[in-house]
């Protein structure tokens, strides 16, 4: 009897969001692993020996900066819930910003026509109001709802990482006399990735402050407006306030998933209140062909009386026919009247 190999499934290929999930959750375990190095070590060391003042700045920016990381990572950029197809592309959309014209771009994929300066993320396949780029250290887009958080986040991964160069190369220049220890070592090891990060983190400040002060987006490219004025820019005042203090508006995802319900599978859809279906609209036709079973019969509208249960329709035309009858009574009795004072 010949032998059957057993068939061999294809590999499962690997979800698109681990990858990137992993790196984010990585860049969090590194910037504790790194603050626990600092704190162990060579900020222990100037505590002990009264310096009271490195340990507590340092240790308020490092919560500080785990705060604005954790909020970044889990934060809503203003992401806009899906549309329908009832409109569809080929409508044109215009609106008016500043005194410019601002053709609305019909997004395939959440099937609604985009906002100005909104854009679809192709890493997380979601449209982000005020769009400004995705950032793959946290794994989140940053747009108009946590663009706040990502300015705190930078702001203090600086002041975060030039606190712990200057603690370190204090402690290591206070100990010059001492043998090298433990001690010293974890002062490099902090010391030496603190001053990597800290040229790249203050060069991406001025460049968000220089982007914030212009009202302009990561994603436009610099120089988009040079031919022209910038319609969202209100001045280098105005701008910052509308960035960091002013109010975010409502929350569009909030509110989309408040308004979902769950609907039972015998749910049936009125298209008209006032003429409601007949049964056999609601029920797809079945194919013509030979032979007995149903025959496909076209969708009409149903005989006064014999709606659906529960549609409410008996219930309506017997208010109907007492209104008539109340109305006939009513001009039965009035011409009686006109004629009695006639008569008189």
């Amino acid at each position: 009897m010949p032998l059957l190999k057993a068939p061999h499934l294809p590999p499962r290929a690997p979800l698109p969001w681990i990858l990137p999930s992993l790196f984010a959750a990585f860049n969090v375990a590194l910037l504790l692993i790194f603050s626990g190095l600092f704190f162990a070590f060579p900020c222990r060391w100037l505590a002990q020996n009264g310096e009271w003042a490195f340990p507590l700045v340092t240790g308020l920016l490092c919560v500080l900066t785990v705060f604005s990381l954790v909020s970044l990572n889990f934060s809503d950029p203003g992401i806009l819930h899906q549309g329908s197809n009832e409109q569809g592309p080929t409508m044109v959309h215009v609106v008016w910003v500043n005194h410019r014209a601002f053709r609305l771009q019909w997004c395939q994929k959440c099937c609604f026509h985009c906002p100005p300066r909104t854009y679809h993320c192709p890493w997380c396949n979601i449209c982000v109001e005020d769009f400004d780029h995705h950032c793959k250290w946290v794994n989140n887009c940053i747009g108009h709802r946590n663009f706040r958080f990502f300015l705190l986040l930078v702001l203090s991964l600086c002041l975060y990482s030039g606190a712990m160069l200057v603690t370190c190369l204090i402690f290591l220049g206070r100990t010059t006399h001492l043998p090298f220890s433990l001690d010293k070592a974890m002062a490099l090891v902090v010391a030496v990735p603190a001053a990597g990060f800290l040229v790249p983190l203050s060069l991406l400040l001025l460049i968000q402050a220089a982007s914030v002060s212009a009202a302009e987006r990561s994603y436009e490219g610099k120089g988009q407006y040079l031919q022209g004025y910038n319609p969202f820019d209100r001045g280098c005042a105005n701008n910052w306030y509308l960035t960091i203090c002013a109010p975010l508006g409502p929350k569009y995802m909030a509110e989309a998933v408040w308004l979902q319900r769950m609907v039972g599978s015998n749910w049936v859809p009125k298209q008209n209140l006032h003429v409601p279906l007949c049964p056999s609209a609601l029920r797809p036709p079945a194919l013509p062909g030979p032979g007995p079973g149903p025959q496909a019969q076209p969708p009409g509208l149903c005989k006064p009386g014999t709606g659906p249960p529960g549609s409410g329709e008996a219930a309506a035309l017997q208010e109907t026919h007492r209104e008539r009858e109340a109305e006939t009574q009513e001009e039965g009795e009035a011409g009686s009247m006109q004629g009695a004072r006639r008569g008189t």
